[in-house]
């Protein structure tokens, strides 16, 4: 009989370990910088287009300070906002399951079948993440009592953060 011993491949992550919450909270940390300075600019582009003033116009004054003039605001553009965040994390979680800062601290998301997740968990994942991360990190916490390391956004969209090994050189 032979020994047959596959090597796994490359992106098989059967054996990695669950991420655990420090590593989670740093990698969402590093990705809410990213995602500020996206939103900005996305604010900033319908600003500078919808502004009177925005393109040099004087506001007729000798004031120091002006009342800036605020087209977006309102449900409309909280729904702006919501679709960009929704867009950057669901384009980088269905495409490699990495955002920037998941990349930066070596983890990985995944369905807990060990496929590519799909839209239906990214958004069931990010309102359950962000209340998770807004109660003082409770939902971050919990990983230390799940007995699989699971965090409420894990458990809600059936997904798994996995810590990756380092690159070697």
């Amino acid at each position: 009989m032979k020994n047959s011993t596959k090597k796994p491949s490359p992106d098989a992550t059967e054996n990695y370990p669950t991420a655990g919450a420090w590593r989670r909270i740093a990698a969402a940390i590093y990705d809410g910088f990213l995602l500020f300075a996206v939103l900005f600019v996305a604010s900033l582009i319908p600003t500078l287009i919808v502004s009177r003033d925005a393109l040099g116009a004087s506001p007729g004054t000798n004031s120091v300070v002006h009342e800036l003039n605020t087209p977006l605001q309102g449900w409309p553009y909280t729904i702006y906002l919501l679709a960009i965040t929704v867009a950057f994390y669901g384009w980088f979680w269905r495409k490699t399951g990495q955002t920037l800062g998941m990349q930066a601290w070596r983890l990985k998301l995944e369905s807990n079948d060990g496929q590519r997740v799909g839209w239906t968990q990214v958004l069931r994942r990010l309102p359950v993440a962000a209340a998770a991360f807004f109660m003082g990190g409770l939902g971050y916490w919990w990983i230390w009592l799940d007995r699989e390391g699971r965090s409420w956004q894990d458990i809600a969209s059936n997904t798994r953060v996995l810590q990756l090994p380092k690159q070697k050189k």
